[in-house]
């Protein structure tokens, strides 16, 4: 099984209320927050934002979220590198962290268990 193209972009920041509101006039729409100074907002059909708040001392970083329909039947190809392997999420999903050849980490996310 492989990733389904991009589902999202995770996005860290240090104040989550001003970025959403940032979005916002951009022309996305909230969907859902958490009680985490997280949350999710979208712009059409295109992928969801989802924020996360991060603490002053953590420098805000940003990732491409790729879509794995079933982390179960997911099998990873050998020449690609797991960081972490699929963990539940506060918010719902499952998790892999990957790490391309030039070091950049890359989030894949499928639905949670049912």
């Amino acid at each position: 099984m492989t990733t389904e193209g991009i589902e999202a972009v995770f996005i860290e920041t240090h104040n989550w209320g001003k970025s959403a509101k940032f979005f916002q006039s951009l022309g996305y729409e909230l969907e859902f927050s958490t009680d985490h100074n997280s949350g999710q907002l979208r712009n059409g059909d295109g992928p969801s934002l989802f924020i996360a708040e991060v603490p002053a001392d953590q420098e805000p970083q940003m990732r491409l979220v790729l879509k794995v329909p079933d982390a179960d039947a997911f099998r990873p190809d050998p020449g690609v590198e797991v960081v972490t392997p699929f963990e539940d999420t506060h918010f719902g999903t499952r998790m892999m962290t990957v790490r391309d050849p030039d070091g950049r980490l890359w989030n894949l996310q499928a639905p949670a268990k049912n």
